[in-house]
C-alpha cells in the first residue's frame, strides 16, 4: 500500500497592517508521524549573511483540526518540534513582525505588504521538495497581489510553489502598487512599483527592455516564461536581490531625474537581471543545493557577484543607454575605491568570498585595513580576465564566451561548478594556462598590474589627486556635536602615533578642528611637519605629536592614452563596442 504524501498549505493574512504583523497559518494534511519538526531559515539565497529570521516570529501555536492544542518544544533558535498525537492534520499558526524595508526581509504597513519566503515560512525537513500552496488574504478589497508564483485556477489570490526553494525564490507584493505589463522577445514582463517619486514608467520600461534584449543576446535567449521587476521607492535607500523569474529593487524615490542617479538605477537593473544567469542558474557547487540553516561557504562569490558587477557597467552602454565616457567614469570610481582599500593587500578575493558570512555585511572600523569586497575586486579581476582574453584573441573571444560556455555546461542543467571547473572554463576560452593569474590575484594578494592589462587597449589608470596634501591617514565624521574618528589607515602617521577609531578629535596645534575643517587645516602644513593632535581616547585627553607623511593618491581615473596605435584603437573599440553594434 502506497503511503499518502503530506499536503502543505500556507495562508498569509494581515488583518491589522499598522501592527506590522503578518498572520501565517500552515496546514499539513496526511501527517503520519508522531512528531513534526519545523525549521525556520536563517538566511536567504543571494544575501550571504545569517540574519536569524526567526527572531521576528511570535505567537506560535500548534493545533489539531478540531482546534485542540498540541504540545510543542523549542529545540533550537530556529527549530520547533510538535507532538502530533497521531493526528493526520496539523495546523500551525504564528505571526511575523515585518517592519524592515529591504529586498531580503519583510515589510507591512498601512500602504502595502511585502515578504520574502525565507523570512516568513518554515520548512519541514525531508519535505522540502514537495509542492506548497499559498493563499494570500489582503486586508482590503482593493489590494492586489504581485508574484511570479503560478496561480491556482478557480481560487482567488492562491498560488502554487513547486517546492520550498521556489517559495523562497518568489517574493510577494500586496497592496495598491502600480502594475505595468510589457513584452520583451515575446515573453511577458511586469514592472510593479510601490511608493511615490519621480519615476517615469514609460521611459523605465523602454530602458529595461533594452537591458533585457542586450543580456539575452549574450546568452542566446531568456531562460524563463515570465519576469517581474518589483521596485520599492523610499526616501534614500538602495538594494537589489535576484530571483529566477524576477528581482526586488529598492531605490530612492527621487533618484530618476538626475542623469547620474538614473544611470546608477539602470546599472542596478542590469546587475540583478544578469544574476538570473550568473548565480541563479550558473552557480558554485556549494550553492547547488541550499542549506537554509547555516552558512553555505564558497570561494567563488568573486565570480558570481564580481563578474556581474563588471557586466552591470558595460551592459547599459551596450544597450545604448550611456556613452563610453560614462563606462570609464564608473570604472574610475571603482578603481579608486579598490586602490584606496589597504585590505586588498591582506585578504584575497577567494578568501573574501568565503568570509562573506562574517565580514562583508559586518563592517567595523578596521574593515578597510583588513578586507576587500568580493564585489569590488571580483569586478576588477573579471575586467582583467576579459581584457586578457580579448587581447589574446584580437577581440574574437571575450568573457562573454566564458559566460556562454558556463551557461551551456552548468547553467542550463543547473549543475554547480567547482573552482577547478571555473578556472578550466576561463582557460579554455583564453586558450592559456591561467594558474599564475589565479594564484597571484584570486587566491593571493599580489597587487594587480592594471596598466599591463589596459595598455593593449590604449587605456591607463592614473592618479588624479586634486591637491598634494601631507598624509595623515584618518577619516572623521561629525556625530551628535562631536568629531569622531571613524577610520585610521594601517601604517599611516595617525596610526603610528596611536590614534584609534572612535577617538574624539578636538584640536590641531591646540586650535579646535571639525571634520569639515580638517582638510583645509592640513593644507597649512608641509610634508615632515610635526603637528600636535588632541583627542579624547575613552574620555582621557591625549596630545599626540604626528609627523605628516608624503602625499598619497586618493583618486584615480581610467583614461585613454594620447596617440594610441591602430592596434590599441581597434582593441578599445572591440571591447567598448559601438552602441548595439558591439561584438556580443
Amino acid at each position: 500500500m502506497t503511503q499518502t504524501q503530506p499536503v502543505i498549505d500556507y495562508q498569509v493574512a494581515m488583518s491589522a497592517p499598522t501592527s506590522h504583523l503578518f498572520e501565517v497559518t500552515l496546514s499539513i494534511k496526511n501527517w503520519q508521524k508522531t512528531t513534526l519538526d519545523l525549521k525556520f531559515p536563517v538566511w536567504t539565497p543571494g544575501s550571504y549573511l545569517v540574519r536569524e529570521y526567526s527572531k521576528h516570529l511570535q505567537n506560535f501555536q500548534a493545533n489539531t483540526e478540531a482546534k485542540e492544542s498540541l504540545p510543542h518544544t523549542r529545540i533550537s533558535k530556529n527549530h520547533w518540534q510538535v507532538q502530533t498525537k497521531e493526528q493526520s492534520r496539523i495546523i500551525i499558526s504564528y505571526k511575523i513582525y515585518a517592519n524592515e524595508l529591504s529586498v531580503r526581509t519583510n515589510h507591512l504597513d498601512a500602504t502595502h505588504g511585502y515578504f520574502n519566503g525565507a523570512a516568513l515560512f518554515f520548512f519541514i525537513p525531508s519535505l522540502e521538495k514537495e509542492s506548497i500552496s499559498l493563499e494570500i488574504i489582503p486586508p482590503c478589497s482593493d489590494w492586489k497581489v504581485s508574484t511570479t508564483l503560478d496561480k491556482i485556477a478557480g481560487k482567488e489570490n492562491t498560488f502554487i510553489a513547486k517546492d520550498f526553494d521556489n517559495l523562497v525564490d518568489s517574493p510577494v507584493e500586496i497592496g495598491t502598487q502600480s502594475i505595468d505589463n510589457f513584452t520583451v522577445l515575446e515573453l511577458p514582463h511586469q514592472l510593479v512599483v510601490w511608493g511615490k517619486g519621480n519615476l517615469e514608467p514609460k521611459k523605465v520600461i523602454e530602458d529595461i527592455t533594452k537591458i533585457v534584449k542586450t543580456e539575452a543576446k549574450i546568452f542566446g535567449g531568456l531562460p524563463y516564461k515570465q519576469y517581474l521587476f518589483l521596485l520599492h521607492l523610499s526616501s534614500n535607500s538602495y538594494g537589489g536581490l535576484e530571483h529566477k523569474e524576477g528581482c526586488s529593487l529598492l531605490y530612492a524615490r527621487f533618484g530618476f531625474g538626475n542623469r547620474e542617479r538614473y544611470h546608477n538605477f539602470i546599472q542596478l537593473v542590469a546587475h540583478e537581471f544578469f544574476h538570473l544567469w550568473n548565480v541563479k542558474r550558473i552557480r558554485p557547487k556549494e550553492l547547488e543545493d541550499f542549506d537554509y540553516e547555516k552558512e553555505n561557504y564558497t570561494n567563488s562569490l568573486w565570480f558570481s557577484e564580481g563578474a556581474t558587477s563588471y557586466y552591470d557597467i558595460l551592459i547599459p552602454h551596450w544597450a545604448g543607454l550611456y556613452s563610453p565616457k560614462v563606462v570609464l567614469e564608473k570604472l574610475s570610481k571603482d578603481v579608486t575605491r579598490f586602490l584606496n582599500t589597504p585590505g586588498r593587500k591582506v585578504q584575497s578575493v577567494a578568501e573574501s568570498s568565503f568570509d562573506a558570512w562574517i565580514k562583508l555585511y559586518r563592517r567595523d572600523s578596521n574593515s578597510d585595513n583588513s578586507q576587500i569586497s568580493y564585489y569590488l575586486k571580483g569586478e576588477i579581476v573579471s575586467w582583467c580576465l576579459d581584457l586578457l582574453i580579448r587581447n589574446h584573441h584580437q577581440n574574437r573571444k571575450s568573457l562573454n564566451d566564458v559566460m556562454r560556455q558556463l551557461w551551456q555546461k552548468f547553467g542550463q542543467a543547473e549543475i554547480g561548478f567547482t573552482e577547478k571547473d571555473l578556472q578550466a572554463s576561463i582557460e579554455a576560452v583564453a586558450e592559456k594556462d591561467l594558474s599564475d593569474f589565479f594564484t597571484r590575484y584570486i587566491y593571493g594578494v599580489e597587487e594587480i598590474p592594471l596598466n599591463e592589462y589596459l595598455e593593449p587597449f590604449g587605456l591607463l589608470v592614473k592618479p588624479t589627486s586634486p591637491e598634494a596634501l601631507p598624509y595623515l591617514g584618518l577619516r572623521v565624521q561629525s556625530e551628535g556635536g562631536k568629531e569622531i574618528i571613524k577610520y585610521v589607515e594601517i601604517g599611516s602617521p595617525a596610526q603610528l602615533a596611536g590614534i584609534d577609531p572612535e577617538d574624539e578629535l578636538l584640536a590641531i596645534n591646540r586650535l579646535r578642528v571639525t571634520a569639515e575643517q580638517l582638510t583645509e587645516r592640513i593644507k597649512d602644513y608641509q610634508v615632515n611637519d610635526i603637528i600636535e593632535i588632541s583627542v579624547f581616547h575613552q574620555d582621557e585627553l591625549r596630545n599626540l605629536h604626528i609627523q605628516l607623511g608624503q602625499p598619497q593618491a586618493n583618486r584615480y581615473e581610467v583614461v585613454q592614452i594620447q596617440s594610441p596605435s591602430d592596434h590599441q584603437k581597434q582593441n578599445f573599440l572591440g571591447w567598448i563596442g559601438l552602441g548595439n553594434k558591439q561584438n556580443i
